[in-house]
């Protein structure tokens, strides 16, 4: 998710004219901004259903983020976050959620008027947390780290595949703007504390284990796990809620503490990442 210890002042801006555009827009937040994620996109049968189906993912971002949480150490220091990344990736304006439309009509008039303002010309100018992506047909959940491992990667790929598959097939509730009024702390507490979080429900206002939750969510979508054969992938995920070191941040802290350089830390992520041996 970061790189241990770089320094952003010794970054350089990547030669291109879009890169030197974003640089010259968000100053010195564009060299911080060398941050690594995974996004998952996820095929929608329609317009309309793809923003239904992005409302209505929007209360499991904290559960992605918990599970992919690898970014604990900014600039050489413990950050005490799980995921300190998406710190750098909120300090941009255009960052956040989506604007609240459940359909293409109204969505593209929105679109229009910030696209009239001068402040956005494409898709690619808003850093949502999950945004469409109409040139692909899906929606583009972005908020992940880059996990440590190939196999984690996978998993949380399958957890949200099997999510998005049971919403559009059981509707179990629909999305309300109102969903949105525990947003930020719920992600926050995902960054925080991953999957010791506790994240609020907007409706009920009960408040609950991250950890507890993914749970929950693991059992509801057992048997479409079956039918996309994900069932592997969501096995690893159950894996990760059981151990101690079951996310690659606290894995990273556990090595830090081991090896007290961080060098030899992101020298043994890299192993890692390749397929080394724990």
């Amino acid at each position: 998710g970061t790189h241990a210890f770089q320094d952003w002042s010794r970054r350089r801006i990547f030669d291109t004219p879009r890169f030197k555009q974003v640089s010259q827009l968000y100053g010195y937040l564009a060299k911080q901004f060398t941050v690594f994620g995974q996004h998952v996109h996820i095929g929608c049968p329609g317009p309309d259903e793809a923003l239904w189906l992005l409302h209505a993912m929007s209360r499991y971002v904290p559960h992605v983020i918990a599970l992919s949480a690898s970014s604990p150490y900014v600039q050489g220091t413990d950050t005490g976050f799980q995921s300190a990344r998406l710190n750098s990736v909120f300090a941009f304006p255009l960052s956040g959620r989506s604007p609240f439309h459940l359909t293409w009509d109204t969505f593209k008039v929105y679109f229009e008027k910030m696209r009239r303002t001068g402040v956005v010309d494409s898709m690619k100018d808003f850093y949502w947390d999950i945004r469409p992506k109409p040139e692909y047909g899906t929606i583009e959940v972005r908020v992940m780290d880059t996990p440590l491992t190939v196999e984690r990667a996978a998993a949380i790929a399958a957890y949200l595949q099997c999510v998005a598959r049971w919403l559009v097939r059981e509707r179990p509730f629909e999305p309300e703007e109102d969903d949105y009024l525990a947003y930020t702390y719920n992600r926050f507490q995902a960054c925080r504390f991953g999957l010791d979080g506790e994240v609020v429900d907007p409706r009920t206002a009960e408040h609950r284990p991250l950890r507890e939750l993914i749970r929950d969510t693991l059992v509801a979508v057992e048997m479409d796990a079956i039918e996309l054969h994900a069932e592997r992938g969501l096995a690893l995920v159950r894996d990760a809620l059981a151990q101690p070191l079951g996310t690659d941040a606290a894995w990273l802290r556990a090595a830090q503490d081991r090896e007290q350089y961080l060098p030899e830390v992101v020298r043994q992520q890299c192993l890692r990442f390749e397929g080394a041996p724990a």
